[in-house]
């Protein structure tokens, strides 16, 4: 119920508490993408200019896509949002799935030693 005066957008806001909508609510319950992994450091970029509504896209996708115009990492998607990284990957497998968003993932430097030789170093050191 909307107080009279009030915003559509303010009433789902506590002033105390946040957003009164949570994120396993904004994810339908999922806690795991559809597709990917997507690191905090993979860059998102949308591949259309803007989305129209779709089944099973709500205003957080339609966010996302806005926001990924520009080259953003998740890290940078999830606090331009104000929503968990979690929530930020569930949503980002939907739009991947549905070709919406490109991600890449951070390359990884091949010849980097495993963490057992780190350990051992480690180990050594206390040693001394």
């Amino acid at each position: 119920m909307t107080v009279q005066g009030e915003s559509a957008d303010h009433q789902w806001v506590d002033d105390h508490a946040g957003p009164v909508v949570r994120p396993y609510a904004v994810t339908r319950g999922r806690a795991r993408p559809v597709t990917g992994t997507f690191d905090l450091i993979s860059l998102v970029t949308a591949t259309q200019a803007e989305v129209t509504p779709e089944v099973g896209l709500g205003p957080e996708h339609v966010a996302i896509v806005g926001l990924c115009q520009r080259i953003q990492s998740v890290a940078e998607i999830a606090a331009h949002l104000d929503l968990p990284v979690g929530t930020i990957r569930v949503l980002l497998g939907d739009l991947a799935a549905r070709s919406l968003v490109r991600v890449r993932e951070p390359q990884t430097t091949a010849g980097l030693p495993d963490n057992s030789i780190f350990e051992a170093v480690i180990n050594g050191l206390r040693a001394l």
